[in-house]
Formats: structure tokens, sequence, C-alpha cells
């Protein structure tokens, strides 16, 4: 037992801050912190995500990020709701990753003074400035989502993971005949910069023809982003999404998830689609209706979808999406996942981690930090 000098002493030091470093999947960001003295900052990181999908489990969530100060996230793997947020009363700096923010509620973050902060990556800094003159699409074609896309496309086309599992099991050869992309339609769902980038590849390596779709797009808006693309005004066909679906060979989706874009595929645009037809998701899991595509799936009634955004994440355990021995047979059609790697690229989490880190370096000595988002 101290005596009370000392534990008076002991009462007036300065409380060391806290950091949780949390859904760090891959532990990437261990080196980025370990130039901090420990004597300045506790930092503790957690490998695993808790989805709030029940009481308890929000709950655990809050118990677990309750003593922080700060915390730095992985973009959305966990949503930092107004509830959320008024249930951390030490927090004072969230550090966000990415550049998309619809599950952190700015506005009550602004309200509790909570200091929000991005960390923008290669996809925003300079460091892509001297890759050439080429366009980018706003930086979009070198997205490493851009390049996901394309391997799950080519993967699911080429029956790559079929073969590959008949091969290693010792159960077969060749499973089916491949699908060739030249000449075919690309149906794109969300003409971004991410989108269009996706088109563009299509139509420069395979001639394939472009559809395009969203909510508010129309015809100048598509020739626009087709030229800053560096094609011909006329590459981007702006068309109504049921013509979209039974039109095209590829649907591949790149849309923002809000409320209103929700289920923006159901059963309807599942059962519009042609029977060769492949439907391709790196954005957001709920834009799809998974019991529909299931039930599609299922029934054979399009060739085969390459998922790697989910309803939630990671993936439960029970999920029909981790059957094995399964989707390409009796009937079923083919299903390729991938546990939300599209933006999981060595380059751009180790910038964000860097510049979360030199955003932490600037909080500790009392300077601004840098991209505050709220």
């Amino acid at each position: 037992m101290f005596p009370s000098t000392v534990r008076q002493s002991i009462a007036r030091l300065p409380k060391r801050p806290s950091l949780a470093i949390i859904d760090d999947y891959l532990n990437t960001s261990e080196s980025h912190f370990a130039h901090i003295s420990p004597s300045s900052l506790q930092v503790t990181t957690y490998n695993d995500t808790i989805t709030p999908i029940n009481e308890a489990e929000t709950a655990r969530l809050v118990e677990r990020l309750k003593p922080f100060e700060a915390i730095s996230t992985m973009r959305e793997r966990t949503a930092f709701s107004g509830s959320l947020l008024r249930s951390l009363p030490n927090l004072k700096l969230l550090l966000a990753t990415g550049t998309q923010f619809e599950t952190f509620d700015l506005a009550a973050a602004k309200e509790l003074g909570i200091t929000v902060v991005a960390a923008p990556g290669l996809g925003r800094t300079d460091e892509l400035n001297d890759i050439g003159s080429r366009p980018n699409i706003k930086k979009g074609g070198v997205h490493p989502t851009t390049q996901h896309a394309w391997a799950l496309i080519m993967a699911l086309s080429r029956n790559v993971a079929a073969d590959d599992a008949v091969l290693k099991t010792g159960t077969g050869w060749q499973t089916e005949l491949a699908i060739g992309l030249t000449g075919l339609t690309i149906g794109v769902v969300g003409l971004g910069r991410l989108g269009a980038a996706v088109a563009r590849i299509g139509h420069l390596a395979w001639g394939m023809k472009v559809l395009c779709w969203s909510e508010n797009l129309t015809q100048e808006k598509a020739s626009r982003m087709a030229v800053e693309a560096g094609l011909p005004p006329d590459t981007f066909h702006a068309v109504s999404k049921d013509h979209l679906f039974c039109n095209s060979d590829v649907v591949s989706l790149h849309y923002v998830l809000s409320d209103r874009s929700r289920g923006i595929v159901g059963a309807k645009e599942l059962q519009h689609m042609k029977s060769s037809a492949m439907l391709i998701n790196t954005s957001r899991g709920p834009l799809i209706d998974q019991a529909a595509l299931l039930d599609s799936l299922e029934r054979g009634a399009i060739r085969g979808a390459a998922l790697d955004v989910f309803e939630i994440e990671p993936l439960p355990m029970y999920s029909p999406w981790r059957r094995t021995n399964y989707w390409g047979r009796d009937g079923r059609s083919r299903l390729i996942t991938t546990p939300h790697m599209g933006y999981m690229d060595e380059r751009l989490v180790n910038a964000w981690y860097a510049e979360t880190a030199e955003n932490i370096d600037r909080w500790l000595e009392g300077k601004e930090v840098l991209h505050r988002i709220a």
C-alpha cells in the first residue's frame, strides 16, 4: 500500500490517453504505431469485429470501446451511429479510413465534441499523380476495387475456382466450357469513378458494349464520364434499370449504399437477367436482396454470381454463402465468394494506417489534426 503522499502524487499525474485500433483483421497497423512509447499512449488492437446485430452484441461493443479516448477504425466495418457515439463518453478522436462515411453520424459527433478525421490513402493523395498521362477516371482506374471486380469477373467466366477445386480434390478435370467476354455486354449499376473504370476496362480489353444505370443518370452525364475516361462520348449508354438487367451478360454493382438503394437488386431484377449472365458485387452486400439472390442461384436461373460483400461481415459461419461442395452442381448456379477484399491492397491499407498514425502523433503533440471531416 502506497503512503498517502505517494497516492496523492500519483493522482496528480496526467492520465495516459488510450487508443483502440479496431477491426484490424490482419494486424496491419502494428508496425505503424510501434514508434509510440507506451508511456505516452496505451494502444489496444482488436483483430475481430463485434457486429451489433442484437442488444447483447451492441452492449458488448459499447463495453469494448467505452474506455478509450481515441478509436482507429477500418472503413465501415463498425458503424458509428449517433446512439453508439452517445454511449462512449470518453471518446475525443475518431480516426476513419477511406473516403466514404455514410455509416458515421458526423452530426452527432460534432454535437458531442468528437473530432473525426479521415485517412484518404493512396487513392486521393499526390503519390498517384506521377503514374502517367493515361486517364484514370478520377483515380478510379487505379483503385484496387477496380482490379478485384475484374478478378471476380474473370474467375467466374473462366471457371477458375471450380476447376481449381476439382483438381485439388481429385474429383475431376474440366468442369464446364468457359465464357469468352469479347463482344459481350457489361451492365454497370452506378456510374461513379469505380463503375466507369470497370466499364472502361471491359470496353478497351474485350470490346464490350457498356450499359449504365443509376437513379439520376442521364445520357449527358454518361457521355461526360466516357470522355473523362478517354473514350468516345457514345461509349457509355445510359438505359433503364430493366433494360440493363435484361440485356447485360455481366452486371457489376458500384452503387453507394443508402436507405433508398438498399435492395436495389431484388427478385424482379434477377428474373430479368439472362440465364447465361453473371452478377458481380464489390460494392455493398445490402444492395442485393440476399434471399432473392440465394433463390435465383439455387434454381440455376443465372450462370453465377461473385460476391465480395455481404449483409453481415465477417460472414457468420451459419451463412448459406459458406456452403461447400455445393454451388455449380445439380442445376445450381456457380458462386465465388471473397472476404471483402476489394480495397484490401497492401499499399492502400498501409497508407491508411500511416496517415492514421501521423494524426495520432499530432494529437498527442497538441497539433492540429489532418483531414478533419467533423
